[in-house]
């Protein structure tokens, strides 16, 4: 048997899904900058789609602009607004933001911006007393993720949008939506700039997009043909598109995704704990994180180890980020929580889709318990 429990990194396209991708690339080849009837239908199919996120979303579709990814938006949102600013800008982001954004911001910093980075606690919320203090010299951008993508926190957004808009009133606020939308529900009409990614919702990869409040000013980071209202430049993936139309209306149309996935995590944390009774639980409660993302630490055996092991027997989970897991051995994320080095080099991440099985679940913490015992007796001395 195997288990699949790294939805955070990937998830499988749904049939429906490829259908709508193979059926574009058939009968919807077409250009949907070129001018004849077919080539405007490839247009109106787009169009579409962003109906389709922005009715996600509560916004206008207008808002909707199609990247080729979570990273590629996260970049023109955070380097096309502020590249639209005229002289030096005061940023502020959240320590445990994905490497999309935390380098985008570290890029600024590096042409005379100035960065304030935000701390969190160990439940992954932000500094509140930082972030009044970082108001107080107003910034022009603040960026701060919807779900946490290694330990599920859910950073409180409309407090933070509360302190903004009151203390700086002209700050766009930035929000990384990629490993919350359409898990977590959210109205985007209370931020500036919003991301999403296809393929963490069982759409395709090589698609994304970027909702950008109406009256936002953007510096294109992609020059050319003038697609996306110029903004985004380049022949848009057609086929890609049509398969996250179809992703997010299976999502759309799911009873209660929230309350199936929660189910879910309850009993992968229950039964995980049963097979190792000290696993430790890192970042916020069962109840108080992401309903789809469980980051647990497996006393004296590292992650890298377990992963592999549980590999073998079918298991596949992560030790963090997929996009920077290969560069690095600790998470700064929970190094940023307040984790010691230890028990930061112990975990490991596991995340769910509406489609993971119970059975998946089971057969993870029964390897769990016999890989755990087996392992932890070579615990370095």
């Amino acid at each position: 048997m195997e288990a699949y429990l790294d939805n955070s990194a990937t998830t499988r396209p749904t049939d429906g899904v490829i259908d709508a991708m193979a059926r574009c690339m058939r009968e919807g080849f077409y250009n949907p900058s070129s001018l004849y009837a077919p080539a405007l239908n490839a247009e109106k199919a787009m169009r579409a789609c962003r109906e389709e996120l922005a009715g996600a979303l509560s916004v206008a579709p207008k808002g909707i602009l199609f990247t080729s990814g979570g990273t590629e938006a996260n970049n023109l949102a955070v380097i096309g607004s502020v590249s639209a600013m005229h002289g030096p800008q005061r940023l502020l982001v959240s320590a445990v933001e994905h490497p999309s954004v935390l380098e985008a911001f570290r890029s600024l910093e590096a042409l005379g911006h100035r960065m304030t980075v935000l701390g969190v606690d160990s439940q992954g919320q932000p500094d509140w007393a930082q972030l009044d203090e970082a108001l107080r010299d107003p910034p022009a951008l603040v960026s701060c993720m919807q779900v946490n993508n290694e330990t599920g926190a859910l950073p409180d957004i409309p407090r933070l949008v509360r302190a903004v808009r009151e203390k700086a009133p002209g700050a766009l606020i930035h929000v990384d939506g990629v490993q919350g939308f359409l898990r977590v529900p959210f109205d985007a009409r209370q931020v500036d700039l919003y991301t999403m990614s296809a393929h963490k919702i069982h759409g395709p990869k090589g698609v994304g997009a970027l909702y950008a409040r109406p009256g936002v000013r953007l510096a294109p980071r992609q020059l050319g043909g003038g697609q996306e209202g110029a903004l985004r430049s380049g022949t848009e993936n057609t086929p890609g598109i049509a398969g996250f139309r179809e992703a997010a209306a299976e999502m759309r149309a799911m009873p209660d995704v929230f309350g199936t996935l929660m189910a879910k995590k309850r009993l992968m944390w229950a039964l995980f704990k049963e097979a190792v009774p000290d696993a430790l639980l890192n970042g916020p409660t069962v109840e108080d994180g992401a309903p789809h993302i469980l980051n647990v630490s497996f006393p004296d055996v590292r992650g890298e180890v377990m992963l592999h092991a549980l590999e073998g027997a079918g298991v596949y989970c992560s030790t963090g980020s997929a996009c920077s897991s290969k560069k690095r051995k600790v998470s700064p994320v929970l190094l940023a929580m307040g984790l010691s080095p230890d028990r930061a080099e112990w975990a490991l991440r596991f995340s769910l889709s509406p489609h993971t099985t119970d059975d998946e679940i089971r057969y993870a913490a029964s390897q769990l318990q016999t890989l755990h015992a087996a392992l932890r007796r070579f615990k370095r001395r």
